[in-house]
């Protein structure tokens, strides 16, 4: 394939027809904007501390610890309760009622009387009551095969093998990590003003780093007390060690209930790769984006995926991507170099290959790209405009929800899918529409069904009252109130709809799953099925101890994306 050099170099967004193709969002991954990220960058820039002030374990590994996290602005305590569990309680689903360990975020220090509280009621999860300081509260649970593994040869004074580290990147998994309000900790709104954790999900993420150090200092201090002759894990093996996440369907509302939030973390993305695109290239970063490459390439043939369709996915990437690399080390450096090459990659390659080039450009300038990680926020609410003439609403439909307005809702295929709660736990299922239980109970998850209606009615009305207001069909249809909102909200909003008939049978919601994952940091992706996925947040980030140490280079310290196995990020590491 040949390309015209010369070509001008972008100046707009790409096309929200493109984004937010639900396939799409589906085949996203992790960039330097990931909340992770920029939680680790923040952290070393701003100087915070991260140290243990409790820590009382049996032999066993089952009791309490405490980590202080210390920042410019206040003081925070991880509080992590480990407790016995029977392999047959251990269980990733939401209905579980016990887990290996349960921990929480809270503000401030921890005096006697809270950590009684604490130890009433964290372990107890949904089931407890809450304390109002806590931040963050969440539960997890071992990867039994790897925490037997990494004791039974750290007792030995042995090294665990690292081919563990590529089938299960970790030795704890969360099963949610829960913020915002949940079960009476401590609401969104406390965190609003709060420098430390205004960004989304930084609490939760902070929680979820202090974890992993924990699942460290737990297998050591076993392995200890089970022999004198036992070993630390090395510094290698430390850093490749990660925190597992089990997640399912509860995530997948959040991206329609929060329309204008996805817009701002899709517009930055989007406006991160458009200032890389524009970016003149030169032998420097080419040669960057090449060692890049290198390791997303390497990582990706390193971990050992037990979903067959994953793993043909990731395939096809290593294939796709090695031949990418070919290319770029043959072509000559021109100003339009990284246009060419994700104008080939859109014309040419998957989906998933194209968003890990983004991510891959992204990543080449920091410059540019750190800064919009204080716009990945928004404060906007859906506002409705009730003078508004109902013919220009309807214009608003006919521009910005075409592809609502032009999908087939009505087809057996096109409704096969009913979005539902659950009784045990409130939280989002599926059920197959005229075959399971509670369609009467759907909830309106399903944008484009509600507005291809609210269109006809529409259209019914102007053609008896053809100068009416927004105001004067609410009157007639009060119900639909909240759906004419958000259509006057966010037809300003160029990324806020996902556009897709969530009802249609071919919907996967796995692919709301990642999306949203993608932005958290997550990699690893192992889907269970269509509805949950097994994930890796943090191999490869910089240890506690590291942190502590105050980095002098934060480009260096923040440059671990692509985790490799400890022999490989040696060689990496010894490359010039």
């Amino acid at each position: 394939m040949t390309f015209d050099s010369g070509q001008p170099l972008p100046t707009v967004l790409r096309p929200p027809a493109t984004v937010m193709d639900l396939h799409r969002l589906g085949s996203l991954t992790s960039s330097r904007l990931s909340f992770s990220r920029s939680l680790i960058r923040k952290m070393a820039r701003q100087r915070w501390q991260i140290f243990q002030t409790r820590f009382e374990l049996d032999e066993q590994g089952y009791g309490e610890v405490i980590y202080r996290v210390q920042t410019p602005y206040a003081r925070y305590h991880v509080v992590i309760f480990s407790r016995a569990l029977e392999d047959a309680q251990r269980s990733d689903r939401v209905i579980a009622e016990a887990w290996d360990l349960t921990f929480g975020l809270v503000e401030g220090d921890v005096e006697a009387s809270l950590m009684t509280a604490l130890a009433e009621n964290v372990p107890l999860q949904e089931a407890g009551r809450q304390h109002p300081r806590l931040l963050v509260i969440s539960r997890a649970n071992r990867s039994v095969r790897n925490f037997s593994a990494f004791i039974d040869s750290l007792s030995n004074g042995q090294q665990p093998p690292a081919e563990l580290l590529k089938t299960a990147g970790y030795l704890y998994r969360t099963t949610a990590v829960y913020g915002n309000g949940k079960f009476g900790i401590a609401d969104y709104g406390r965190l609003k003003e709060n420098p430390d954790f205004r960004h989304p999900f930084s609490a939760q993420m902070s929680a979820v780093y202090v974890l992993r150090q924990f699942s460290i200092d737990q297998v050591e201090h076993i392995a200890r007390c089970r022999s004198s002759n036992a070993t630390g894990l090395s510094e290698a093996l430390r850093r490749y060690v990660g925190i597992g996440n089990s997640t399912g369907l509860g995530m997948a509302p959040f991206l329609i209930n929060h329309p204008l939030l996805i817009n701002q973390w899709i517009h930055m993305r989007e406006t991160a790769l458009l200032l890389a695109k524009q970016q003149v290239p030169d032998e420097v970063s080419q040669q960057q984006l090449l060692s890049l490459m290198d390791r997303a390439l390497q990582s990706l043939k390193e971990v050992a995926i037990e979903n067959s369709e994953q793993a043909t996915r990731n395939d096809e990437v290593i294939e796709q991507l090695g031949l990418v690399r070919v290319w770029l080390q043959q072509v000559p450096i021109e100003d339009d170099l990284w246009i060419q090459l994700t104008d080939w990659a859109e014309a040419a390659l998957s989906l998933e290959t194209q968003e890990l080039i983004n991510a891959l450009l992204i990543e080449l300038y920091p410059e540019h790209v750190d800064v919009l990680e204080d716009s990945m926020t928004t404060e906007g609410t859906l506002e409705l405009t009730p003078d508004m003439p109902l013919v220009q609403l309807k214009q608003l439909i006919e521009t910005h929800f075409d592809w609502a307005i032009n999908e087939a809702f009505d087809t057996e295929d096109g409704r096969y899918w009913f979005w539902y709660r659950s009784i045990e736990k409130e939280e989002p299922r599926l059920g197959i529409r005229g075959v399971d239980d509670g369609e009467e109970k759907e909830l309106a998850l399903a944008i484009g069904p509600r507005v291809k209606q609210i269109h006809a009615a529409i259209n019914a009305h102007l053609s008896d009252a053809p100068k009416s207001l927004t105001i004067d069909f609410l009157m007639a249809h009060p119900r639909q109130v909240d759906i004419i909102r958000r259509i006057q909200t966010m037809a300003s909003s160029a990324y806020g709809e996902i556009r897709a008939n969530l009802w249609h049978r071919d919907m996967k919601p796995m692919h709301l799953l990642r999306a949203k994952l993608s932005f958290l940091g997550a990699n690893r992706f192992d889907p269970r099925g269509d509805r949950w996925v097994r994930v890796t947040f943090f191999q490869g980030a910089p240890l506690l101890s590291e942190l502590n140490a105050e980095p002098a280079d934060l480009n260096a310290f923040d440059d671990w994306s692509f985790a490799l196995s400890p022999e490989n990020a040696t060689k990496k590491s010894a490359t010039p």
